[in-house]
């Protein structure tokens, strides 16, 4: 991959220049609120001193996907690149800044950004965002990595989702080496289907649930994103300790099992655990503990993600499990 890698060390983005050694916040301007408020996107720029890659690191494109934004905070905060030795790195820790806000997914109007790639410069607002995104940033990058959590009370173990259309994004996932890898199709309109089609390699790491800090996810995400820029020679020594973890199953096939009833749903296994065929994950039953119904596992694997909502209707997802090797 590192001969497709851009060469160009000046970087200029939003009217603005970044020379090499040179680390700076840039403010992108979207809207405003109600109020009048200016919002405006936080970009942080850190150009090392030699030329190389550009990796983007995102979080924050759902709103209330919270581990994603503190995961750079943290990087930002220990200045992990404060010190960039070979190419650069862009950290853009919120992308969408309104449904941060309002602790929503989506931006006022109920649009999806994720959904609204590559975006118009005169449509909704999480158009513009996407447009703005794609414009403004995306087209300096060479590989980039969105972060993200499970939706609707749903809890990813810490995974990484991949294209196999594009083998340099798996070759990326095996540097990051999350506890789990597998390819998953492209969402139409969507930002890593977008960058897809502009030959720019995401890779998607999911941990954690929305609203709610996982810390094991948010230290599997730091050092999977560590592990990628010393792979690209981008730093020197970082002052973080690694877990050690150096096993990641990649996964060939998974299937979310599906509540064949309602009620309340009692989970027995923990995520990421392996788990064996017919074996009881967990049950449905009453409010009152009458006519339960046990979730068994269809095959060995693992559990990759749960859901902790406790009251489920009948076709609600409630294990998302899968099958594969070490890698």
């Amino acid at each position: 991959m590192s001969e497709n890698l851009q060469k160009n060390h000046t970087k200029f983005i939003y009217n603005e220049s970044i020379e090499p050694g040179e680390h700076k916040l840039i403010q992108i301007p979207v809207d405003k609120l109600p109020t009048g408020t200016l919002i405006k996107i936080p970009v942080y720029v850190f150009n090392g001193t030699e030329a190389g890659p550009t990796l983007l690191i995102q979080g924050g494109l759902h709103g209330d996907e919270i581990n994603g934004v503190e995961i750079c905070r943290r990087i930002l905060t220990n200045k992990y690149f404060g010190r960039l030795k070979k190419g650069c790195v862009i950290v853009v820790p919120l992308l969408n800044v309104f449904g941060f806000i309002y602790n929503s997914r989506e931006v006022t109007d109920g649009k999806d950004v994720n959904r609204s790639f590559p975006g118009s410069k005169a449509g909704s607002l999480a158009s513009r965002i996407a447009y703005t995104h794609m414009n403004e940033i995306v087209k300096h990058i060479d590989i980039g990595i969105d972060l993200h959590t499970g939706g609707g009370m749903r809890s990813n173990h810490p995974q990484i989702r991949y294209s196999k259309e594009m083998p340099e994004s798996l070759e990326m996932a095996h540097i990051f080496r999350p506890p789990f890898l597998f390819a998953s199709k492209m969402i139409p309109r969507s930002f890593r289907q977008a960058c897809y089609k502009k030959g720019k390699p995401i890779i998607v790491f999911e941990g954690g649930e929305s609203a709610r800090f996982d810390e094991f996810a948010i230290n599997e995400g730091i050092e999977g994103i560590m592990r990628i820029v010393k792979h690209y020679d981008m730093v020197n020594a970082v002052n973080y300790t690694q877990s050690g973890n150096n096993e990641t199953v990649h996964l060939n096939r998974r299937k979310w099992l599906r509540a064949r009833n309602g009620g309340v749903f009692c989970p027995i296994v923990l995520n990421g655990t392996p788990i064996k065929r017919q074996q009881i994950l967990g049950h449905i039953s009453d409010a009152f503990g009458n006519n339960r119904r046990a979730v068994k596992a269809p095959y060995d694997g693992y559990i990759i993600a749960v859901n902790n909502k406790p009251l489920v209707s009948k076709g609600d997802a409630l294990f998302h499990v899968g099958e594969g090797l070490i890698a």
